[in-house]
């Protein structure tokens, strides 16, 4: 039962008490109001009349009706008599009160026609009389009592039980055949499949398959999915809880949900526990300040007392995900709990195409849309960016009015997914002319260097995200590796921003800071990490920090010396000097084409490579430019309202507006 579940049984209890509350609540009113019910109106109308002034008007047959309530007092008989008296026309109600004879009673009553006398009280009914509605005032505080407990204790209950989502097999309908771009984690996982079908063949020959396996990978590609997977294959049902479930403010939950978790997968076996984000509740014990008594601590505990006490032929297989398995404690990661560790890579270029193809099934996709093309524009995107990347190209496509995904809406997707959306920057000409020069110093450079791994793929001046423009390049292969020459040529390019602002304005400016930056960085770790500097040579000068936590290491010390630090300081700069002096280099000697280039991206906004290739090559744009800039786009939606003729800037746009309201308002 889920969260969502949970809640609507505990509001529809409270909703059921309150009513049954209230419903008490009127039968204790109804039977007071009856018990101490008093004709109080009625005996303060009534006329009080002696004892023997009843018998003479019962001698004389003036009263119709009596009623007579018998009573004890001091040992006598003692009467009350309520009921009509007729004096002359009119009748009137009467009370009277007195000791009579059991003569005078027997006369009385012979005389009177309508003549009510109450039942012989007994002992029994004198005390169910008297005690009964005690009996019921308490019975009802105990009713209600209990029902406060019940409901306190089934509230305890709800919060210490588990908060895996069961899925059983008849809705697990993931198979291999959803899941791509992780072909040997599949044939990993597969043998899980085999024992779940059938378990015996493994214990014939005394193997066993291992109890835990767990799903090492970047977010994002496909590890949840791939243990669906696992249990739609094995048509087996999939209990499925984050780790973050396990953990509670509250000591002792933790660990009673983990137990309550096998409890459950063991009724339901054979079956598939799948833990995700197994980092939030497996982290190493002792992490923190104040040692390893914490519930954390606690709950890890209990998780590896449960993996480690299941039978294994019990059918139950533990999968869990994560992305910091460097995180987790020892105990976790022995044989005999997590024995296997599966890593779920980012998508290869095959792999991308195959995710495209499998998500493209679910859209309507154009004729000569290639998926192959856009796998290897898409270099480091995982699976969860793959599917979004159709979904956005389908929402680009419904935005330009068309009934099918294309390629265009494809490039606009992959655009808007890895730098931003596109944005109406209103822009001087001096800053669109900068922006210019800059791209195309980027785009020029990357073109001569001829890189043969990293090739230019477009290049723009219309902002996206916190870029005014970008020159975008596609790897021509799943990169690897990198070498030092190509590592150079990256910093060359990254530099080319600079010099092309430089060469335009005469001047610098704070355009390229993140250029520089990513340059310094890469520069650094060719000194420090790789061993690329010919002086320091092949040693590390700088520790990993990344996987630093609380409580895993206290102890670092500085191991580099300040003149070793010195001769780092000098590489680097002598890296970053050179790739900028080679830049210079490059854009001057084509300084004709740099110059081409820019007034080609103030015209278009957008060039492809083939663009760039052909001025740099021939002079001129051959190829026919199919990209329309943002006044364009503007202007022909300007035009289909019929407000104004398009326009060829967005300034022009924007004044034409300007100058239609002036008129309105006028006009009003």
């Amino acid at each position: 039962m889920n969260n969502k579940d949970s809640n609507n049984k505990k509001n529809s209890t409270s909703r059921l008490d309150v009513r049954v509350l209230v419903v008490w609540l009127a039968i204790i009113c109804a039977i007071s109001l009856l018990l101490l019910k008093t004709p109080a109106g009625e005996e303060e109308m009534a006329m009080e009349i002696p004892m023997s002034q009843l018998l003479k008007h019962a001698e004389a047959g003036e009263i119709e009706k009596v009623e007579v309530k018998e009573d004890t007092l001091a040992g006598e008989r003692y009467y009350n008599f309520s009921g009509e008296i007729k004096i002359g026309d009119k009748q009137k109600k009467f009370r009277a009160a007195g000791r009579l004879s059991p003569e005078e009673f027997s006369s009385l009553r012979e005389k009177i026609q309508s003549f009510s006398e109450p039942p012989s009280k007994t002992l029994f009914s004198s005390m169910l009389i008297g005690i009964l509605p005690t009996l019921i005032f308490v019975a009802l505080i105990a009713f209600i009592f209990f029902r406060i407990y019940k409901r306190n204790q089934a509230g305890q209950m709800a919060f210490i039980s588990s908060r895996a989502k069961m899925i059983d097999k008849e809705h697990s309908k993931v198979t291999f055949a959803d899941v791509a771009g992780c072909d040997e984690a599949k044939e990993e996982v597969a043998e899980v499949v085999d024992f779940l079908r059938d378990s015996k063949k493994f214990s014939a020959i005394g193997g066993r398959v291992p109890k835990g396996v767990l799903l090492v990978g970047p977010p994002g590609t496909g590890k949840t999915l791939l243990a669906r997977a696992v249990a739609g294959e094995a048509n087996v049902p999939f209990l499925s809880i984050s780790g973050s479930d396990f953990v509670e403010l509250y000591v002792g939950v933790g660990a009673s949900r983990v137990r309550n978790t096998f409890e459950q997968a063991r009724k339901n076996s054979p079956c598939i526990i799948f833990i995700d984000e197994i980092d939030a509740v497996g982290r190493q014990r002792g992490q923190g300040i104040g040692g390893s008594g914490t519930e954390q601590d606690q709950t890890l505990n209990s998780l590896l007392v449960e993996m480690d006490g299941f039978d294994p032929a019990a059918g139950i297989i533990v999968i869990a995900a994560t992305n910091r398995p460097d995180v987790l404690d020892a105990a976790l990661l022995r044989p005999g709990r997590f024995d296997r560790q599966v890593y779920v890579d980012l998508p290869d270029l095959k792999g991308r195409e195959a995710i495209l193809s499998v998500h493209a099934k679910k859209f309507r996709m154009a004729k000569g849309v290639n998926l192959e093309l856009m796998a290897r524009t898409t270099t480091g995107f995982s699976g969860a960016d793959l599917a979004n990347l159709l979904n956005e190209a389908a929402l680009a496509a419904v935005r330009a009015g068309k009934k099918e995904i294309d390629m265009l809406s494809l490039n606009e997707a992959r655009d808007k997914i890895s730098y931003g959306r596109e944005r109406r920057l209103v822009m001087s000409d001096f800053d669109r002319k900068k922006t210019a020069y800059h791209e195309a110093g980027h785009a020029l450079v990357q073109v001569l260097i001829d890189d043969d791994q990293m090739q230019l793929h477009k290049v723009t001046i219309v902002p996206r995200g916190g870029a005014l423009g970008m020159a975008a390049f596609m790897p021509t292969k799943d990169i690897l590796g990198y070498s030092k020459s190509q590592l150079e040529n990256m910093i060359c390019t990254s530099m080319a921003g600079r010099v092309g602002e430089k060469v335009f304005t005469g001047e610098l400016s704070n355009g390229a800071s993140s250029d520089i930056k990513n340059a310094t960085s890469m520069a650094r770790r060719m000194v420090c990490e790789w061993g690329m500097s010919d002086d320091l040579g092949p040693i590390l000068y700088t520790e990993n920090q990344h996987d630093f936590y609380l409580g895993r290491d206290f102890s670092r010390t500085k191991n580099v010396s300040e003149a070793t630090l010195q001769k780092i300081d000098k590489e680097v700069h002598d890296v970053v000097a050179k790739q900028y002096a080679r830049c210079e280099d490059l854009i001057l000697g084509h300084a004709e084409a740099h110059k081409k280039i820019a007034e080609a991206l103030l015209h278009y906004e957008t060039l492809d490579a083939v663009h760039v290739r052909e001025i740099i090559e021939q002079g001129e744009i051959k190829t026919p430019v199919f990209y329309k800039s943002l006044a364009q786009k503007d202007a022909e939606k300007i035009a289909k309202k019929g407000k104004s003729e398009p326009s060829t800037t967005i300034i022009q746009i924007i004044k034409i507006a300007g100058k239609n309201s002036g008129s309105k308002a006028a006009r009003n």
